[in-house]
């Protein structure tokens, strides 16, 4: 199975010249090219317990340099970063919302989330946790975000260089990190879930050696009660 079969959405970006859906339609507002002072930007590192102070830190040396940018930064168990626009946790109804206003969107290599950002018609700048810094318990996220990345399924940024370059590029040029959303993919959203899932177990056992038997990624599903998202 290949990455870019996950949930049939397309990995091309949107047109030049073509605009984004209006406010609304569950999807990221429209927004003129060089339009910086309207520009806003989440930042996604999910509700996993390790640190991720690497990318904050990031973050915080990229927003040395600009002016005018909205920024939500969720956190989690992160410490909170020395710039405006902090929140430790969003609800998923709050995710959604703020991806749907949001110019960019920035997150680690939560399956989910990568999701979520291209439904709402985002090409996501991914940050994966890296095991050797703490950042999580194994390299799935590694192995999930380069696969991603080689696919043109997401913006890979592993460094402090990349991560501020593809800024740079996103808040210069509205288009350069848009997909074709796909706002009505509920039934869809849930089989992306479980293929996303099947790929990171595969990686994941290709990693240990061993095949891993715990289908964490039924968490994810959005219409299971009492299950965790």
């Amino acid at each position: 199975m290949s990455a870019e079969s996950i949930g049939n959405v397309p990995a091309h970006r949107v047109p030049a010249g073509r605009s984004r859906p209006a406010p609304g339609t569950g999807l990221s507002r429209p927004r003129r090219a060089g339009d910086l002072a309207r520009a806003r930007v989440l930042v996604a590192v999910g509700t996993d317990t390790h640190p991720f102070d690497r990318l904050i830190r990031w973050l915080e040396d990229w927003h040395r340099g600009v002016d005018d940018v909205g920024l939500t930064i969720q956190h989690g168990h992160t410490r909170a970063p020395a710039i405006p626009g902090a929140v430790t946790f969003l609800g998923h109804g709050e995710l959604q919302a703020a991806m749907a206003e949001a110019d960019l969107v920035v997150c680690h290599a939560g399956p989910a989330t990568i999701l979520e950002a291209r439904r709402q018609g985002h090409l996501p700048i991914v940050t994966p946790r890296d095991p050797a810094r703490g950042e999580h318990v194994d390299d799935h996220q590694l192995l999930f975000a380069r696969r991603l990345g080689a696919a043109g399924m997401v913006a890979l940024a592993e460094t402090r260089e990349a991560v501020i370059g593809a800024l740079t590029e996103g808040l210069a040029d509205p288009f350069r990190f848009t997909v074709t959303a796909d706002p009505d993919a509920s039934t869809a959203r849930r089989a992306a879930v479980e293929q996303v899932g099947r790929i990171v177990e595969e990686l994941v056992a290709a990693s240990a050696g061993q095949r891993q038997r715990a289908r964490w990624w039924s968490w994810l599903l959005p219409d299971r009660p009492g299950e965790r998202r």
